[in-house]
């Protein structure tokens, strides 16, 4: 059993949080929601689903976690103007524990300072700020550059979640060699 700490502040995206959630819990998980303030209740953006925090940021190290899920939709910008945030999300990074982020997740990676040559995904409105920070970003439904695993969108939250419980029950796959990374299919459409 693994602790994981879900990283969720207002306004995040309903099926980003609730199905990983779902899949790891009933998996057997210890699974935590992580945030600005305990006890508060927060709104997801489009279901209105309702979230209590667990534990605030400034009450958690990242020692006590063996892994770190971000789910998208706003809550990741409303989060990494947060140091506590930043930080949590950086060490996780540095210590090579799973770090799960979907959608507009990527955007507190970029905050973290922890996207540089790595392979990455995310939804396309992020793909510019990914790329400036150094990251190789690629259009596919999910992206595994080591312990470091990215989707794009809800759709994509069965192979995001299935990434996740492989990589917590121990197979973690190499880190993305920056010389095979182009080989990886881009999102760039052909010229026409």
């Amino acid at each position: 059993m693994a602790r994981v700490a879900f990283l969720v502040g207002e306004m995040f995206e309903d099926a980003e949080f609730r199905v990983p959630f779902e899949r790891l819990k009933g998996a057997g998980h210890d699974v935590t929601v992580v945030g600005l303030e305990a006890g508060k209740r927060i709104e997801g953006k489009k279901h209105k689903e309702q979230v209590v925090i667990g534990r605030a940021i400034r009450d958690v190290t990242d020692d006590e976690f063996d892994a770190l899920v971000i789910p998208g939709g706003y809550s990741p910008d409303h989060l990494r103007v947060d140091s506590g945030v930043v930080d949590f999300t950086r060490h996780m990074v540095q210590a090579d524990k799973p770090v799960a982020a979907v959608c507009h997740a990527g955007s507190l990676l970029v905050e973290a300072g922890v996207v540089e040559d790595r392979t990455v995904t995310s939804w396309p409105s992020i793909r510019t700020d990914l790329i400036n920070a150094g990251a190789h970003w690629v259009d596919q439904e999910v992206v595994e550059d080591g312990p470091l695993i990215t989707s794009r969108k809800p759709a994509d939250l069965t192979a995001f979640s299935d990434a996740i419980l492989r990589q917590l029950a121990g197979e973690v796959p190499e880190r993305i060699s920056p010389m095979f990374a182009g080989e990886i299919e881009s999102a760039e459409p052909p010229l026409q």
